[in-house]
C-alpha cells in the first residue's frame, strides 16, 4: 500500500498580485516551523494495519464499483481494466496489465494538522452534501476521501469533512473580497463548491465537484478541513470553528494543463501558475505526495475523473479556525475581525491568499 504526506499547515501563498502587502516569506517560515514540530510524516507505520483489518481491501472494492456506477452514470461505455492505467503517478509503471485493484490500491496521503491560518475564504455555516456543483460549469470531480487517525492507525468515522475551491474563472463563493474576482455583493450569500460529508466506518466521504480553476498566484487546489466533533443544525449546515484540521490538495500539471484547454477554463485570462511555481506545493512536495491519484471516466478529461486521496490527522489536536464570512439562513455575514486578504487581522492571526 502506498503511502505518502502532506503536513498542510498554513495555507497562505504566494498570491502577491492579487493581495498586495502580504509577506508570504515569513508565513512560509512559519508554516516550515509547524512541519518540524510533527515526529511522523506520513502513515507508513499504519500500512500493515490498515491491511490486516480489511481497510485496504474495502478501499478498492468501493473505488472499483463508484469507478463503475460513474461510467454507467455518465453514459459511458464500460471500460476496459487496460484503460484505466491512468495515474498521476509516473513511477507506478501502470501498463496495459496492470490489475483494477492495483490501481485502486494507492492511497496518498495529506496529513492535516492544526493550522496557523486556513486562508481569508473559509466561510463557516455551510450545507452538508454530497453534490456541491450548484449548476456551475466545468469537468466533473468525484472525490473519494478518507480520514485516518495517524496515532491510532484508525479510521476516523462520524467526523465532518469540509471542502472548498473556486470556480472555473478563480472565484470563491460566499466571500466579497479584493482579489477574489467578484465584486458583486450578493455573492456573500452564494454557496457553490463548497460542502461537508459525515465520514463513515471506514473514515470515508464522497463529494462530486469540478476541477477547481486558477486564480493570479496559485496553482489549482481543493482546501480541506476535518471537523471531528461537529453537529449537523436543523437547517442541515455545520458551525463550527473548532477542532479542525486545515490543508489543501493538489493535481498533476499534465492533468491541470489538459483540462485548462477546454471549455469554459480556457476564459480564464488570469496567468496560470504551474505546480512548480507553487511556493506552499514546493515546500510540502519536497518530502510528500500532495496529488489526488485519479482515472479519467471516458476518453477525454471532459468526461470527468475518479479522485482520491487518505486525510490523516492528530485527532487529539484542536484549533480555533477564523471565519472570513458566517452563513445563515438569512444569508452571509462578513466577520469584521477575519482581517483582509492579504493583510494581518487585529490579534496578529496571520491572514493570507487561499
Amino acid at each position: 500500500m502506498h503511502f505518502t504526506s502532506l503536513l498542510a499547515g498554513a495555507l497562505a501563498t504566494t498570491l502577491v498580485a492579487a493581495h498586495p502587502g502580504h509577506d508570504h516569506t515569513a508565513e512560509m517560515a512559519e508554516r516550515a516551523e509547524m512541519l518540524s514540530q510533527f515526529t511522523r510524516r506520513d502513515l507508513g507505520h499504519c500500512a500493515e494495519q490498515i491491511k490486516a483489518r480489511g481497510l485496504e481491501a474495502r478501499n478498492i472494492a468501493r473505488r472499483t464499483k463508484l469507478h463503475t456506477k460513474l461510467s454507467k452514470k455518465a453514459h459511458l461505455k464500460n471500460r476496459d481494466l487496460s484503460d484505466l492505467n491512468k495515474t498521476h503517478h509516473s513511477t507506478c509503471n501502470y501498463n496495459l496489465d496492470t490489475p483494477l485493484g492495483t490501481i485502486f490500491s494507492g492511497n496518498n496521503t495529506c496529513v492535516l494538522s492544526p493550522e496557523v491560518t486556513e486562508g481569508p475564504y473559509y466561510v463557516a455555516g455551510e450545507f452538508v452534501r454530497k453534490d456541491i456543483t450548484e449548476g456551475q460549469a466545468g469537468v466533473p470531480v468525484t472525490l473519494d476521501i478518507q480520514v485516518i487517525d495517524m496515532e491510532t492507525c484508525e479510521p476516523l468515522s462520524g467526523a465532518y469533512l469540509e471542502i472548498w475551491h473556486c470556480n472555473t474563472t478563480g472565484v470563491y463563493s460566499g466571500v466579497v473580497a479584493g482579489g477574489n474576482g467578484d465584486q458583486n455583493p450578493a455573492n456573500i450569500n452564494s454557496t457553490f463548491l463548497r460542502g461537508l460529508q459525515l465520514t463513515d466506518a471506514d473514515g470515508v466521504a464522497q463529494f462530486e465537484t469540478l476541477f477547481p480553476g486558477h486564480y493570479t498566484g496559485r496553482a489549482p487546489h481543493i482546501h480541506a478541513m476535518v471537523h471531528p466533533d461537529a453537529v449537523e443544525q436543523a437547517n442541515g449546515t455545520i458551525m463550527d470553528t473548532t477542532a479542525s484540521h486545515v490543508g489543501q490538495v493538489f493535481f498533476d500539471q499534465a492533468l491541470i494543463d489538459q483540462v485548462e484547454a477546454t471549455g469554459v477554463y480556457k476564459t480564464n485570462t488570469q496567468p496560470l501558475m504551474l505546480n512548480a511555481n507553487d511556493g506552499i506545493l514546493r515546500q510540502e512536495a519536497a518530502t510528500t505526495d500532495p496529488f489526488v491519484e485519479y482515472v479519467l471516466l471516458g476518453d477525454t478529461v471532459e468526461e470527468g475523473l475518479l479522485g482520491w486521496i487518505a486525510f490523516a490527522v492528530n485527532s487529539t489536536l484542536h484549533k480555533e479556525v477564523s471565519a472570513a464570512v458566517r452563513l445563515y439562513d438569512t444569508g452571509g455575514v462578513a466577520n469584521p475581525n477575519a482581517g483582509p486578504p492579504g493583510g494581518g487581522p487585529p490579534g496578529g492571526f496571520p491572514g493570507g491568499p487561499p
